[in-house]
């Protein structure tokens, strides 16, 4: 009787959770490992909601991954009888001379078989007349995008894989010498060691403490302000039945999710962000306090665009981090010198929604000891090659 491989994975995120759940089902014995809970505050998983879209630009993957995620976050709402992927569309909002990003997008989106639709100025104010169209030339709308509920997402996927049969344990790993391989095993902070054949470090913003001299600052976490504003009183205008999911890409790129009935059907308000990179951030110790100057952008930007919101009240702010690369792309690979160790992260702030296509993907890698991509490899910022990649 064959023994079945063991595989430990660290961090229940989006590419953490989904990465056990898809080892399981490929046949391996997996313990997940988590220091918060999935989903927690801390987490760059964490929070109410995340935006869905093939919207990507040109030359790169993510479209074609969004469109297989889309698939799978369908598949696993029937699976498991609840709703995690809200489906308002999502509109790109082009600038005027400044739409290659947009341009480069259109293709991608048809390769992968995501339906969109080009808009023109007339078209969006007759859908959309409480957005301000000012400096907009046309836009990209995609029906089947939207957002996915976070928190609850990573929840799910975690009940999903104790449900089948994985093991979860909510307990800190230990940063001992994990460069040198995990050997005898994992330390945890409970006192325990967890033995594997394979282990998956999925940690998000903490990769480079784990691993100092491969990842160290190559992953760098920064502070991202979220604000939540209250709508109209009886005006419909700004929920998710009027208003789909927008991004507008010009110089300052701002993006917004309408208010939504999620989390036990909690209305948070309209919610809204700017997705410039903001200052380095301790995951750990950092205080999670939205700045002033932050509220002050985000304000004056909804005025000009949404001019019916001007005024309207602030009801909460979030902080959660983005885990930047230097080229925004993932890292998904072996250790240089540790063969049993893989190394997953660098979501870049547009992670979250790729996580059921990442993590069935690099089950695949793991169980077949494949390669991934090299556009994901360490070697790309100059780590030296795993002797065992091709």
């Amino acid at each position: 009787m064959q023994t079945k491989l063991r595989v430990a994975v660290i961090g229940a995120g989006a590419f953490g959770g989904w990465t056990a759940l898809y080892l399981l089902r490929r046949g391996a014995q997996v313990t997940l490992v988590d220091a918060w809970g999935p989903g927690n505050q801390r987490a760059s998983s964490g929070g109410e909601t995340r935006v869905i879209r093939g919207t990507y630009g040109s030359n790169q993957p993510y479209t074609k991954m969004a469109a297989r995620a889309v698939q799978l976050w369908k598949e696993h709402e029937k699976r498991w009888s609840r709703q995690l992927l809200h489906q308002t569309g999502v509109l790109w909002m082009a600038a005027a001379g400044d739409d290659q990003f947009e341009l480069g997008s259109l293709p991608m989106l048809r390769d992968a078989g995501m339906a969109y639709e080009e808009l023109s100025i007339d078209d969006m104010a007759r859908r959309w007349p409480q957005i301000n169209l000012e400096g907009v030339r046309w836009g990209i709308y995609e029906p089947d995008g939207g957002f996915l509920e976070a928190r609850a997402a990573c929840e799910a996927v975690v009940e999903g894989f104790v449900a089948e049969g994985g093991e979860y344990k909510q307990t800190a790993v230990l940063a001992h010498d994990l460069e040198l391989g995990i050997g005898d095993g994992i330390s945890l902070e409970d006192g325990s060691r967890l033995v594997a054949n394979q282990c998956v470090f999925a940690c998000g913003p903490w990769m480079g403490k784990l691993f100092p001299e491969t990842i160290g600052n190559t992953i760098r976490a920064t502070k991202q302000d979220v604000f939540f504003f209250r709508t109209p009183a009886g005006d419909d205008r700004f929920s998710e039945a009027k208003l789909p999911v927008w991004a507008d890409h010009r110089d300052q790129f701002m993006y917004g999710i309408p208010e939504s009935l999620v989390q036990d059907n909690q209305r948070r308000g309209f919610k809204i962000a700017d997705d410039s990179r903001g200052p380095e951030f301790d995951p750990t110790t950092g205080e999670r306090m939205a700045s002033a100057a932050g509220l002050k952008t985000v304000r004056e930007y909804m005025g000009f665009r949404f001019p019916a919101m001007q005024d309207a009240p602030l009801l909460e702010t979030r902080v959660c981090q983005y885990e930047d690369t230097p080229d925004h792309h993932f890292i998904i690979d072996r250790h240089p010198t540790a063969d049993s160790v893989w190394l997953v992260g660098g979501g870049s702030g547009h992670g979250f929604k790729h996580g059921p296509a990442l993590g069935e993907m690099l089950a695949g890698l793991v169980m077949e000891h494949k390669d991934a991509d090299t556009l994901f490899r360490l070697k790309r910022f100059g780590a030296p090659e795993n002797p065992m990649t091709s």
